[in-house]
């Protein structure tokens, strides 16, 4: 590892990630729209990342470790209110992937938020929201028939069955529930897709 103190620095921005979201499930407050507490932090944490890859590059495996390098993923994966930063990183990260120093479902991951953000199918069958039956299902795939294969190529360990059975399983175990009001939560989102850029 070339750099510690930076991948002690990241992992510190992927730590209070966690435990913000933990404590906002705890109070009821992630199934109504992106709660401006975690908006914040997920910002400052993006600008804080985004220095540190002006100073050494992305952070690959090499340079900080296994662990920063995912956290690193993290934090971009939840940069949603900067389209333009979050593709940056995903070309930085498919160079990373490229060059074995970093994890292809990572990438995957990334790709597909990205993906759904643009109101396009994904790839991979990674991302997945409240439908109007109120169950956790994938967003639209594209070529849906291949998608496990896709899935494996990447290292995905299951089948988008066992996905989504598991994130449901999940859901009903934190006792997380879909939004009241779907047509409203659909629209919000879609108002702030164009708010930050995502959608024209």
């Amino acid at each position: 590892m070339q750099h510690p103190t930076i991948a002690h620095r990241i992992i510190e921005l992927q730590n209070n990630d966690l435990a913000l979201r933990d404590r906002l499930a705890k109070e009821g407050r992630l199934s109504e729209g992106y709660d401006e507490e975690m908006r914040d932090l997920h910002i400052y944490h993006a600008t804080i990342l985004y220095e540190i890859i002006k100073e050494i590059g992305f952070p690959t495996i090499e340079k900080v470790g296994k662990k920063a390098n995912e956290a690193a993923w993290l934090v971009i994966q939840h940069s949603i209110d900067l389209p333009s930063f979050m593709k940056r990183c995903a070309s930085l990260l498919k160079e990373a992937v490229d060059a074995k120093q970093a994890d292809a479902a990572h990438w995957a991951y990334l790709t597909d938020r990205i993906a759904v953000f643009e109101d396009k199918p994904q790839v991979f069958g990674t991302q997945f929201d409240w439908d109007e039956n109120g169950q956790l299902s994938p967003n639209p795939i594209e070529d849906e028939a291949n998608l496990n294969e896709r899935r494996k190529s990447v290292g995905i360990p299951n089948t988008i069955e066992e996905k989504t059975e598991s994130i449901r399983f999940h859901a009903r175990y934190n006792n997380l529930t879909p939004p009241k009001d779907f047509m409203k939560r659909k629209q919000e989102m879609e108002e702030w897709k164009k708010s930050v850029g995502w959608i024209f």
